[in-house]
């Protein structure tokens, strides 16, 4: 299992067109996202997709760390929360080319949302470096990922104390 989530991890980081369950899933939260946060307004509507994406996996890492104190159900989210960043990365650094397919709900057709948002923070022409930026944070988060799953399971499968009693 660890093994097939650090290889879709990669994937995703290094193909822009890599699709797995994952990025379906990453997919419905961030349109999600758009209904979620549009009560506060147009551009944290447009945000809230991106929000949406990164804010869902990563609250499940701190449920699994936290509440179940379970660190393999923490790394798998970790894994998901790096594939929702490198699929945030293709996005970013689309701004300005807007070659992406877009998918909307709207009458009006799609806006590309990191078009918009980049433009309104006066960075649209930052675009690929942000992207480096959100790609790199999503390998550390896959690698520091892999370590944690890979020591719960290393730590899972010790043999459990000899019991004195017997």
């Amino acid at each position: 299992m660890l093994a097939l989530l650090a290889w879709l991890g990669i994937r995703h980081l290094t193909d822009a067109e890599f699709w797995s369950p994952f990025a379906g899933v990453t997919f419905g939260v961030h349109e999600l996202g758009h209904l979620f946060f549009s009560y506060l307004g147009e551009w944290m509507s447009v945000a809230g997709g991106s929000l949406a994406q990164v804010l869902l996996p990563l609250a499940a890492v701190v449920y699994f760390w936290r509440v179940r104190r379970d660190p393999f159900g923490a790394a798998v989210c970790g894994a998901w929360l790096a594939m929702s960043l490198a699929n945030l990365a293709v996005y970013i650094g689309d701004a300005r080319a807007e070659s992406l397919d877009l998918v909307s709900f709207s009458e009006d057709g799609a806006v590309h949302d990191w078009n918009y948002l980049l433009h309104t923070l006066g960075l649209i022409k930052q675009d690929r470096q942000i992207a480096a930026v959100v790609r790199f944070a999503g390998c550390l988060v896959l690698g520091g990922s892999v370590l944690l799953g890979g020591s719960a399971t290393i730590r899972g499968a010790r043999p459990a104390p000899a019991d004195a009693s017997a």
